[in-house]
């Protein structure tokens, strides 16, 4: 019969034979146990460590020694040996583990027949041992194996891998390794990374994480090709220079560029955070300029409900983007960098305040109209009060103080020279106020909402800093009131029915909206951050067909008239169908128009808006279709469409296709607006198709196309392949065109091996990949964290 647990209790100041004297009596008192409701690392003094014993057969020598045979086990808290036979000297601490043995410590497991070990020093020698770690699931074999300390274990001719499978797909190979789990850290000395053992990667000090922790050392390399840049290689090494710092510093290089250094740093504290990111190209092989970016976030809590933020983003050129973008369009596209500084008070329970300033650069393609540039505001103050259901009633102000500055004209068009080094729009300065009062009446099967609304404003511009107007004697001081108000009213009807033979509840959902908007003359105030909202099921139902500052306020006699049906799944509440129409009526002419001087613009006399039409159906749980359109309802012509079909028939496998069509919206509402050279057609039609399909159970197909009808060339091209390994490892290869300019497209090639457990070799175009492709998963799905009681025993 087994012999039943002993308990060894070594204490600080009792001496050793005490403690085996009392083991061995006739009477033991066992300690009294207690079950723990959850693992968790213990904390007990090193002069206070209980050890026990447990064996089939358990001797004490004269000397001291402790002999335990047969399944015999030393357990401490913080270490537990296993073996065929352990010889433990108490005086020394020292164990010898023979036959099948096994050392735990911190969910690591190293066996071996052979263990000699010190449990006080935590040092010792092993024979041929193999690995297992707890914290990040790394395992692997050894000629022999030095503890040099608690947090220091050396091992010789060493096999490592992070790679939990039986037949693990990758490891590293070399002649020495040291593990220090202080610092979490893993150093192979002329390390060589094979991959289905053939060696792919060779580094005299090559470093690995041995948990899922943070870690200074060298990243994994990448690698590319763009058309535009040529060949790219970097290597990152990352700075773990404190739990709330860290840096990436990263060397890049580009065979058609050169060397482009690239930085990051990032901080955390106790009420603030924020990041520093900044490239250098010094001396660019093709334009023979330095190249450069910069990128800073700070947010600051400074107490009391204050707070301070910044985002500083400026580069070196207008090209920048567009010759440099690894993924694509993501970056290509980018037009315009915002740079403010912000400090926002709110403190109190219905006011909140700010005082900002914001300025633009703005990105000019020299192949395509010239944008004009984006008023900096130097600077804005804000104030908004905000209190619902004050006896019944919601109240809002909206208050504003801003300093617009047009920056001086620098381009290069030949039809503006005259206005070279001046300004294209005037300075003005504007103060606006927008309070409304509000008091919905809610009820289960309806609601109706009265609003009354005041916007009150003053503009101070500066129309002779623009000679071309400054002719038409607009006044400088413009004051304008315009009272708004509005009726909103809605029912819900319910009846239960059924749907392609499922039980569904069908809503029908009627709603009217009402607003009375007085004309005020807006000849005299300038366009700041005004432009016309997107039409739509949201904005139909609002106070002014204007977005932004609403330097136009639209004179409105008008009644939005909407109807949404829909079909819900009577168990679960999943909607299969829905159905929307919506529309305006216009009981007076529009009389205010975004564009006043444009000489193109006649005004509509137009008594109906455009209709407004959407459906959206899960006809099936993986294939789904909307339409969403907006038709000039006197000429039937479309002004905005879109349609997109989904079909999902199980993981990984996914089709979607999508239309887009978009007017320029200066002609929404006036077909017969006409374009000049230097004020293109803007409208918008383009088609997509995105799928990730499965080729064989490990081949997977990537792909997207974007094409422009207008400009009747492809906009976007993604091409790849993904290949899922049979343990641990997935192959990428993927292809992308994209346009960067009016004219002109750049290539990327992409090709990527990601190793589970270490990293990826390679570009990697997973971004790309989540952003681009509609419904993406990835073909590896990750392996979950390990912890340090992964193998507790």
């Amino acid at each position: 019969m087994r012999a039943v647990w002993t308990a060894l209790t070594i204490l600080a100041g009792l001496g050793t034979d005490v403690a085996l004297n009392t083991a061995f009596s006739s009477e033991p008192r066992m300690p009294q146990l207690k079950a723990a409701s959850h693992l968790r690392v213990q904390s007990v003094a090193e002069d206070n460590i209980s050890v026990y014993f447990t064996a089939d057969n358990l001797e004490r020598t004269e000397n001291g020694q402790v002999i335990l045979t047969g399944d015999a086990q030393v357990r401490r808290i913080d270490s537990v040996a296993k073996g065929d036979e352990i010889n433990y000297q108490q005086d020394s601490g020292d164990l010898k583990i023979r036959g099948k043995g096994s050392l735990i410590r911190d969910g690591s497991i190293i066996r071996s027949d052979t263990i000699d070990y010190n449990i006080n020093s935590e040092t010792g020698h092993i024979d041929q041992p193999t690995f297992m770690f707890g914290g990040a699931g790394g395992s692997g074999n050894a000629l022999e194996a030095q503890m040099m300390s608690k947090d220091h274990l050396r091992m010789k001719t060493v096999e490592y891998t992070g790679c939990p499978c039986p037949a693990p797909s990758w490891f590293i190979r070399a002649p020495q390794v040291d593990l220090y789990n202080d610092k979490n850290a893993g150093v192979a000395k002329h390390g060589v990374l094979y991959f289905k053992n053939v060696p792919i990667l060779y580094s005299p000090y090559l470093t690995f994480p041995l948990r899922e922790e943070r870690k200074s050392g060298f990243l994994m390399p990448a690698y590319g090709y763009s058309s535009n840049s040529g060949l790219e290689f970097s290597v990152p090494y990352y700075f773990n220079i404190a739990p709330n710092y860290d840096a990436t510093l990263t060397p890049r290089y580009l065979s058609k560029r050169g060397l482009q250094m690239q930085g990051e740093f990032r901080y955390l504290g106790h009420s603030y955070n924020g990041q520093l990111v900044g490239t250098y190209l010094n001396n660019d092989k093709k334009t023979k300029t330095d190249r450069w970016s910069l990128s800073a976030e700070h947010n600051q809590s400074i107490g009391g409900g204050v707070g301070f933020a910044y985002n500083y983003r400026r580069v070196s050129d207008d090209n920048f983007f567009r010759d440099l973008s690894t993924f694509g369009v993501n970056q290509a596209s980018v037009n315009e960098l915002l740079s403010d500084a912000r400090f926002y008070w709110s403190g109190a329970k219905y006011f909140n305040a700010a005082l900002s300033v914001s300025k633009y650069q703005t990105l000019q393609d020299e192949e395509s109209w010239y944008r004009r540039p984006e008023y900096d505001r130097l600077p804005q103050f804000e104030l908004h009060g905000v209190r619902h259901n004050w006896n019944g009633f919601d109240l809002e102000s909206h208050n504003y103080a801003t300093r617009f500055v047009m920056p001086y004209y620098k381009g290069s068009l030949p039809a503006f020279d005259q206005y070279r080094n001046t300004r294209l729009a005037p300075n003005s300065t504007r103060v606006s106020s927008y309070s409304t009062l509000a008091y919905p009446i809610i009820r289960p099967a309806w609601y109706i909402t009265p609003k009354l609304g005041l916007h009150l404003s003053h503009y101070d511009t500066d129309w002779k800093s623009v000679s071309d107007i400054a002719q038409r004697n607009l006044q400088r001081n413009v004051s304008r009131v315009v009272p708004l108000y509005s009726l909103d009213a809605g029912m819900t009807f319910e009846r239960d029915t059924s749907l392609f033979g499922i039980d569904s509840i069908q809503t029908l959902e009627p709603r009217l909206y009402y607003l009375y908007v007085p004309h005020r003359e807006q000849n005299d105030i300038p366009n700041l951050d005004t432009s016309i909202a997107t039409f739509n099921f949201s904005q139909a139902f609002s106070e002014n067909i204007y977005s932004g500052g609403w330097d136009r306020i639209a004179n409105a006699n008008q009644l939005t008239l909407g109807l949404t049906t829909r079909w819900l799944d009577a168990d679960t509440g999943f909607e299969r169908v829905s159905l929307q129409v919506a529309q305006r009526l216009h009981f007076q002419h529009q009389r205010v128009f975004l564009h006043t001087f444009a000489p193109h613009e006649y005004p509509p006399e137009r008594t109906r808006s455009d209709y407004l039409f959407g459906a959206q159906a899960a006809l099936t749980d993986d294939f789904t279709v909307r339409f969403d359109a907006q038709l000039n309802p006197e000429t039937r012509d479309r002004n905005r469409m879109s349609a997109g079909v989904r079909w999902s028939p199980k993981r990984l496998a996914t089709i979607a296709a999508s239309y887009r069509y978009e007017r320029d919206p200066r002609a929404f509402d006036n077909p017969r607006y006409q374009f000049s050279s230097d004020d293109e057609d803007r409208t918008k039609e383009q088609l997509s198709l995105t799928t990730q399909w499965p080729l064989t159970n490990r081949v997977y197909a990537l792909g997207r196309m974007d094409y422009s009808l207008q400009e009747k060339r492809s906009t976007q091209t993604i091409l790849g392949f993904e290949y899922k390994g049979d343990c641990c490892w997935t192959g990428r290869f993927v292809v992308q065109r994209y346009a960067v300019s009016a004219q002109k497209s750049n290539s990327a090639v992409f090709l990527q091996l990601e190793l589970s457990g270490l990293g990826s070799l390679g570009t990697d175009p997973m971004s790309l990949l989540r952003e681009r492709i509609v419904g993406y998963e990835s073909v590896n799905p990750s392996i979950p964290e390990k912890t340090t009681f992964e193998r507790y025993e």
